[in-house]
């Protein structure tokens, strides 16, 4: 009888370490019951208005909330299969928090400011910027070159003529299906894209900018909801079609094994220092080029990866720290953009089936339109698609995070800010050659 009661002790112990290390029992990798606690006190802190001020209150709200709300939607059925998943949910649940006023306004102030004046995003993007890239094999670099802009105009021509067709046979003229819908979603998101598209229709067309900012922002918000939505799906796609995929590469017939990397604290600050610095070349070079800082980044940690003068460690240290980032930070980051990037009110306005029907012809074109031309120069199609496709009609730099989080890509970041950046500047130049054709 005691040697079957130690046996039994024993049984309900060996359940117990597997009931803590089975990944469904876990939230952010911590034990429900005590992520359960964690969530209590900052919610506790958030309603009573004890939150701590600055990055210590937001980042916690950001992570709980944020990990909450992607977990949900890991596990929902036909959201983890057909919307994206907990990107959407993290961006679309803090979203309609705001709009409700469940987030109490503080909160919303709070991790505003962490996501914009703090620079989180900006953060989070050079960690992933630079150790993707130089965590990446050289040889890639080399072989996109200048071949990865084909697909680029493949996504601009292919979203001009679907949503061109789309849009006027569902009533819509052809100046706004292409002016007021397709280049704004085609066109880096808000800062880079939206902002300054406004000036230059207002030089050409008359009206100041923010009558045409509240044109352009709708279809801005209802591109990006559909470049994450569809991400899930090419995703989906490629896993029904493997020939079309190649899991995160984006270059056909070129193979190589990631080599396994034992992870170091002191390798980790090493790439923290080095992405915060290159970050911070991009930014002195920017106040003389004339590209967005992220392009000029892009660039620099290209060039320097290529001609091989980086030593190992910081090599090592960068992709381990992208890594880190990557893996904690993610859901956060969407919540925080969905509280400071997602106007709900603004998408809920646009939401008539005609303007609806024409935003997804816009980013549906994207995807014909890259992914063809991706395949005609050797690339995969869903990779050339997401990253030359998605990643021009979503909303810049935040909607990259989400499109590849849905898509499951998120090595593929250095491409898919190539497109929000260099393909967001190519759409304003557009914008300047398209206008007088059609006004």
């Amino acid at each position: 009888m005691e040697q079957t009661a130690k046996e039994l002790s024993f049984e309900k112990k060996s359940s117990i370490r597997q009931l803590d290390t089975n990944p469904q029992h876990k939230i952010f990798n911590t034990p429900i019951v005590w992520f359960g606690i964690f969530a209590i006190i900052t919610l506790i802190s958030m309603y009573t208005g004890s939150l701590p001020s600055g990055m210590i209150g937001s980042l916690l709200v950001m992570i709980v909330l944020g990990e909450a709300f992607g977990w949900i939607g890991d596990r929902t059925p036909i959201v983890k299969t057909f919307l994206g998943g907990g990107a959407i949910i993290a961006i679309f649940g803090a979203a309609y928090m705001v709009y409700s006023g469940l987030l109490p306004e503080t909160i919303t102030t709070s991790v505003t400011d962490f996501m914009k004046t703090g620079g989180f995003l900006d953060f989070y993007i050079a960690a992933l910027i630079t150790g993707s890239i130089l965590g990446m094999n050289s040889k890639i670099l080399v072989k996109v070159g200048l071949r990865y802009f084909i697909p680029i105009f493949g996504a601009v021509i292919g979203s001009i003529v679907i949503a061109g067709i789309i849009g006027t046979l569902v009533g819509f003229s052809l100046q706004d299906a292409i002016l007021v819908m397709t280049l704004p979603i085609m066109g880096g998101g808000m800062g880079a894209g939206a902002v300054p598209m406004s000036q230059i229709y207002s030089e050409l067309l008359g009206n100041e900018p923010s009558y045409y900012i509240s044109m352009l922002v709708p279809a801005l918000a209802l591109g990006n909801v559909f470049a994450i939505v569809l991400a899930s799906v090419l995703d989906m796609i490629g896993k029904r079609f493997p020939s079309l995929s190649g899991n995160g590469q984006l270059i056909k017939g070129f193979k190589y094994e990631k080599s396994e990397q034992k992870y170091d604290i002191g390798k980790m600050g090493v790439g923290l220092l080095a992405a915060l610095a290159f970050f911070t070349i991009g930014n002195v070079l920017g106040d003389f080029i004339p590209l967005h800082p992220y392009a000029i980044m892009i660039i620099v940690v290209a060039v320097a990866k290529i001609a091989n003068v980086i030593p190992g460690i910081i090599l090592d240290g960068a992709s381990q720290w992208y890594q880190f980032v990557a893996s904690n930070w993610t859901f956060a980051l969407l919540f925080g953009i969905g509280v400071a990037y997602t106007d709900l009110n603004t998408v809920l306005e646009a939401l008539t089936l005609q303007y609806v029907l024409t935003v997804f012809g816009v980013v549906l074109g994207a995807i014909i339109g890259a992914g063809l031309l991706g395949k005609l120069v050797g690339f995969y199609t869903i990779e050339a698609a997401i990253t030359a496709g998605l990643c021009m009609a979503n909303m810049g730099g935040t909607g990259d995070v989400a499109v590849l989080s849905a898509a499951k890509r998120m090595e593929l970041m250095p491409f898919a800010q190539i497109s929000s950046r260099l393909g967001g500047a190519l759409i304003l130049l557009l914008s300047g050659l398209i206008i007088p054709l059609l006004v």
